[in-house]
C-alpha cells in the first residue's frame, strides 16, 4: 500500500517546499505565522500517529510583537492551511 497524502482542512496537499500559515502563541495572544515546509514526520509518542511538519518559519507574521527566532520549528498539522508553492515546491 502506498503513502497517505498529507492535507489541510481545504485538501490541499501539504509537501516540503510549500508556504503555509498556521496559530502560534505569544504570551495570552495568537497570531497567524507564515512558513515553509522543510519535512514531513509523525510523532507516535502519545500512542497515535500525529502528523508533524518541520518547518522555516519567513518572518511575516501578524502581531505587533516581533519573532525573537527564525530557527526551524516543529508544528502540527492540524491547523495548518497551505498558501501557495514556492520555487522550492515546484
Amino acid at each position: 500500500m502506498g503513502k497517505a497524502r498529507l492535507t489541510d482542512f481545504t485538501g490541499a496537499e501539504i509537501r516540503p517546499g510549500v508556504l503555509i500559515a498556521y496559530p502560534t502563541r505569544q504570551g495570552n495572544r495568537v497570531r497567524m505565522t507564515e512558513a515553509i515546509v522543510r519535512e514531513t514526520k509523525s510523532d507516535r509518542s502519545t500512542g497515535r500517529i500525529l502528523p508533524v511538519l518541520l518547518v522555516d518559519p519567513t518572518g511575516r507574521e501578524s502581531g505587533f510583537i516581533a519573532r525573537k527566532t527564525l530557527t526551524p520549528q516543529h508544528v502540527s498539522a492540524e491547523h495548518v492551511v497551505v498558501i501557495g508553492e514556492t520555487e522550492a515546491g515546484k
